[in-house]
């Protein structure tokens, strides 16, 4: 007799069983994930808190990044963070950079054309209970023109245009993260532009909680 599946998933019309098994860590992932790639895009594996759309508290992601985001626009990052039941472990001072020097790609080349006023970088971490833990990067980049400053925003929501180059980890004495830059967030403020980036330092963050994480990241006040 076949397995009863432990949920469902509806992708375009279809509905796929979700499987549950242990990993040799003991944490949680998706037998079947074959079925779930092909409707998906082949977008990956996902975990029961996003196949279903919320979390133990019953609140979605997008519910918890809506409220992230007006807490971190404060300036209130403990409660931004206790959204995701996370909390900030360390941060780095804030450090100014050199526009042209510190991006690579079209960006590099978009600031050799349209002079930035200023760059200013922050590294930090929020852990939840479990010990996974999420590195966010997070700049400030400044123009004296608007316009420069909207166009600049559109190059960089575009992925695979180049980036900022991050903090390293050294910052926060741990070892260096890469920055794929898929998990992204974006603000503007005025001729400020914020852009923040997320990704997992330890254990196991699901994909979505990171990306929302980058995005209420993005909201932070200029430090």
């Amino acid at each position: 007799m076949a397995d009863e599946p432990d949920g469902w998933i509806t992708r375009d019309g279809k509905r796929i069983p979700i499987f549950k098994k242990r990993g040799n860590a003991g944490a949680v992932v998706l037998a079947g994930v074959v079925a779930l790639g092909a409707v998906s895009g082949g977008a990956g594996i996902s975990t029961i808190g996003e196949v279903t759309g919320s979390t133990a508290s019953g609140q979605s992601v997008s519910v918890r990044k809506s409220e992230g985001r007006r807490d971190a626009k404060r300036g209130d990052t403990d409660s931004a963070w206790r959204r995701f039941k996370m909390r900030e472990r360390r941060r780095s001072p804030k450090q100014q950079a050199e526009c042209v020097l510190s991006s690579f790609g079209e960006v590099r080349e978009y600031f050799l054309q349209h002079r930035c006023t200023s760059m200013e970088k922050i590294l930090l971490a929020v852990e939840d209970d479990s010990g996974n833990m999420a590195v966010i990067s997070v700049v400030w980049t400044g123009f004296s023109r608007s316009r420069d400053a909207g166009s600049f925003k559109t190059l960089m929501d575009k992925h695979g245009t180049g980036d900022i180059a991050p903090l390293g980890g050294t910052v926060l004495d741990m070892a260096d993260i890469h920055f794929e830059g898929h998990n992204y967030g974006s603000d503007r403020n005025g001729n400020i532009i914020t852009t923040a980036e997320a990704e997992t330092a330890t254990g196991y963050l699901d994909p979505e909680v990171l990306d929302a994480l980058a995005e209420v990241a993005a909201y932070l006040p200029k430090p």
